[in-house]
């Protein structure tokens, strides 16, 4: 079974998108994106350096349409779709559930929303790699800090104050590495709160509809199907953490043979052939970066796109 799913925030770097403004179409498409982000998208993708699009306002509808593009060039019917944190945005509409429109829309109020939250205090997300899963979430919680991102084994993004989070550099759990995230705010802890209030007035007004391929939610890892209840998690999930390591155990359970990537891909594929790695199910990743690997991504997509049912749990 085929799953695409789709990068957060931290994934973007400088020129990524120059490679499919060649084709004329493509662009044309970027344009209208940007016409309805209010937001140069083009220039952002291919000439603007790498402090620049780490703000949050720009990442933000940058990734999601980076991934509406590469979505629509590949055209691939996968049987389940999802994404990490922003990248929620991205699944939806290709589960159906949004428009790229709809989707361009909440991008840009989620991105403005959540850069005036960071904006408030002083915030951060680190990494942590390795160590114990109980004695790091312990030692997150010790400084008072969110475990906002659950990305799997080896893996924990821990947010919060810079002073939480200088705290904790002192303090890191045994044996866990310690990387601070290229990011603006403690995203996916409650210091987001105000942005949830924002997104949610406004969500209310979208008409949705049910998913014609299932969501996994980056909640606790169920499949969804009812647009409303997607988009409600969505916005939730602003101020909520991330188990995108509930997410990779329901791919599991659907029996995923196929994970593709879309761009900026890398990430996401990378954690799940760590977490795949010298298991008994056999999965293969595909990280989609340029236009040059459609043929092949194509290829990849037929190979794992298997006729099954998916019930919502």
């Amino acid at each position: 079974m085929l799953v695409i799913v789709a990068p957060g925030q931290g994934a973007q770097t400088p020129g990524f998108l120059s490679p499919w403004l060649e084709d004329d179409a493509v662009a044309a498409y970027v344009d209208w994106l940007s016409a309805v982000a209010g937001l140069d998208l083009a220039h952002y993708g291919t000439e603007a350096d790498e402090e620049t699009i780490r703000d949050t306002k720009i990442a933000q509808p940058l990734l999601v349409a980076a991934g509406l593009v590469a979505a629509r060039q590949l055209g691939a019917t996968p049987g389940a779709v999802t994404g990490h944190s922003v990248g929620e945005i991205t699944a939806a509409v290709g589960a159906g559930v949004l428009s790229a429109e709809q989707a361009m829309v909440l991008v840009r109020e989620r991105g403005n929303a959540m850069a005036d939250a960071a904006a408030v205090t002083p915030t951060g997300m680190t990494a942590v790699l390795g160590g114990d899963r109980d004695e790091v979430l312990a030692a997150i919680a010790a400084q008072g800090l969110t475990a906002a991102n659950d990305n799997g084994p080896g893996q924990i993004v821990a947010a919060g104050t810079t002073e939480q989070l200088a705290a904790f550099a002192e303090n890191g759990p045994k044996g866990g590495r310690l990387r601070p995230l290229s990011v603006a705010g403690a995203f996916h802890s409650p210091h987001m709160a105000p942005a949830v209030d924002h997104v949610a007035g406004l969500a209310r007004a979208v008409a949705v509809a049910d998913a014609h391929t299932p969501f996994i939610t980056n909640s606790d890892g169920t499949t969804l199907t009812d647009g409303r209840e997607v988009l409600d998690r969505i916005v939730g999930q602003i101020a909520r953490p991330v188990r995108w390591d509930l997410c990779l155990a329901r791919m599991t359970d659907l029996g995923v043979t196929g994970i593709l990537e879309l761009p900026p891909a890398g990430t996401l594929t990378g954690i799940a052939k760590r977490y795949f790695r010298g298991g008994e199910q056999e999965v293969e990743t595909f990280a989609l970066t340029g236009p040059e690997q459609l043929d092949e991504a194509r290829a990849f997509c037929e190979r794992h796109a298997l006729e099954s049912e998916v019930v919502p749990a």
